[in-house]
């Protein structure tokens, strides 16, 4: 499926990717960036920018708060 991106939204502008979802996942099990890197097969910077978009779109500042609301909107 070449090109396909499912998203799972907060609202219509602010949606997570489904990579973005796994990362959050992993990030709500405690993992650090580096143990989600080497989970998922991508490069430390790439998790770090996929955290940062997850911050972003959930409006949280911090891993903590990111999966507070996570699971208030019953996205995991």
């Amino acid at each position: 499926m070449a090109g396909y991106s499912k998203t799972f939204g907060i609202n219509k502008n602010k949606e997570l990717t489904e990579r973005e979802l796994e990362v959050l996942i992993e990030v709500v099990c405690g993992l650090t960036n580096k143990e989600i890197a080497k989970k998922l097969f991508i490069t430390d910077h790439t998790v770090k920018a996929h955290v940062s978009a997850i911050f972003k779109k959930l409006n949280a500042n911090n891993r903590t708060e990111a999966a507070m609301k996570a699971r208030d909107l019953k996205l995991i």
